[in-house]
């Protein structure tokens, strides 16, 4: 069990170390910024998912453990891992760039975004990619060849969508990690509230519509 809690760690210090650290390098680089954390996504995955899921998010976790594929002391450890392995990078980067600049990568609304509307954006957009994660690992009848390409590539849409409302955490670690180095907890609960119930809604409709007859991956 040990394995897969270091698995969920180091696979979200891998993305929150690349996404946030990209952001500081390229504050207004959308592209850079998109294409970095669905890159560093994707091999977290593919590195990860046969150790623990590759779950590399709470979101995912909230969504496996209401569908009953992962028991509910598992998925609070998973968590805790994944906290850990987003603080973690956060120091590091404190400590490259002390000044601090672009917050360490923590997200945060734009300006003429409503608390509510950013809470809408992530849920949905979490509520897309954790319908993705379900349907690529849950679901025999996917191919399993291109599941972490598929997830990382859905992450980056996001953000080319919505990084300029959001930040497109779509992840409660993604946002945790940089807050807590840098403390900048503006609009923080935006990055808990709108992807927690993106993926519990998602892997519920996902195990409701689609996998209702068909048995599961081993």
């Amino acid at each position: 069990m040990v394995s897969k809690y270091m698995a969920e760690a180091i696979a979200t210090f891998f993305l929150v170390f690349i996404g946030a650290g990209t952001a500081i390098a390229f504050p207004n680089g959308i592209l850079e910024i998109a294409l970095a954390t669905g890159l560093a996504l994707m091999v977290g995955v593919y590195a990860t998912a046969h150790i623990s899921g590759g779950h590399v998010n709470p979101a995912v976790t909230a969504g496996m453990w209401v569908t009953k594929r992962i028991s509910s002391r598992e998925a609070f450890i998973y968590i805790i891992s994944q906290l850990i392995g987003a603080v973690s990078p956060g120091i590091f980067l404190l400590y490259v760039y002390p000044a601090q600049p672009a917050n360490l990568g923590a997200t945060d609304l734009a300006a003429d975004i409503s608390l509510g509307a950013g809470t809408l954006v992530e849920t949905v957009l979490t509520f897309l990619l954790v319908f993705v994660v379900f349907a690529l690992t849950a679901d025999r009848r996917a191919p399993r060849s291109v599941y972490g390409a598929a997830i990382g590539l859905t992450v980056t849409a996001s953000i080319l969508m919505a990084g300029p409302l959001t930040g497109a955490a779509l992840n409660p670690a993604r946002a945790f990690g940089p807050a807590v180095a840098a403390w900048y907890w503006n609009n923080h609960v935006v990055y808990w509230i709108g992807p927690i119930i993106g993926g519990i809604v998602a892997g519920l409709v996902y195990s409701r519509f689609f996998l209702k007859n068909v048995r599961r991956k081993r």
